[in-house]
C-alpha cells in the first residue's frame, strides 16, 4: 500500500504560483508512476499531470502545458508540481495519486490509479 499526503495549496492572485508537494510513504518510491488531477465544484475530476516512475516521462492536460510542471525526489519521496501564470479556472481541489501498476508510461486516466491523496485546495483569484 501507499500512502500519499498533499500540502503547499492556498490562495493566490491569477498570475500567481503555487508548488504543491506530495510525500509518499508504503513502497519503493522510485517502482511507480505518479499523477495529479483536479476536480473543481461540480465538475469530474480530471487529469492535470502524470511522471513516470523516476522521473523521466511527464505528460500534461493541455490546460496547463506550459505552466505547470511536474518533478519527483526520490531521496525525498515526493513528487512536485509547481504551477505557474495561475488562472482562476485553476481553482479547484488538486489530488495526487499512484498508479502501482506502471512505470514508463504513466496513465491519464484516473481510473488507472490505486492510491489517493486527501485532496488540497487551491483558489485562484482574478
Amino acid at each position: 500500500q501507499v500512502q500519499l499526503v498533499e500540502s503547499g495549496g492556498g490562495l493566490v492572485q491569477a498570475g500567481g504560483s503555487l508548488r504543491l508537494s506530495c510525500a509518499a510513504s508504503g513502497r519503493i518510491f522510485s517502482s511507480y508512476a505518479m499523477g495529479w488531477f483536479r476536480q473543481a465544484p461540480g465538475k469530474e475530476r480530471e487529469f492535470v499531470a502524470a511522471i513516470s516512475s523516476i522521473g523521466f516521462s511527464t505528460y500534461y492536460a493541455d490546460s496547463v502545458k506550459g505552466r505547470f510542471t511536474a518533478s519527483r525526489d526520490g531521496a525525498k519521496n515526493t513528487v512536485y508540481l509547481q504551477m505557474n501564470s495561475l488562472k482562476p479556472e485553476d481553482t479547484a481541489v488538486y489530488y495526487c495519486a499512484a498508479d502501482l501498476r506502471r512505470t514508463v508510461v504513466p496513465s491519464t486516466d484516473r481510473r488507472e490509479y490505486d492510491h489517493w491523496g486527501q485532496g488540497i485546495q487551491v483558489t485562484v483569484s482574478s
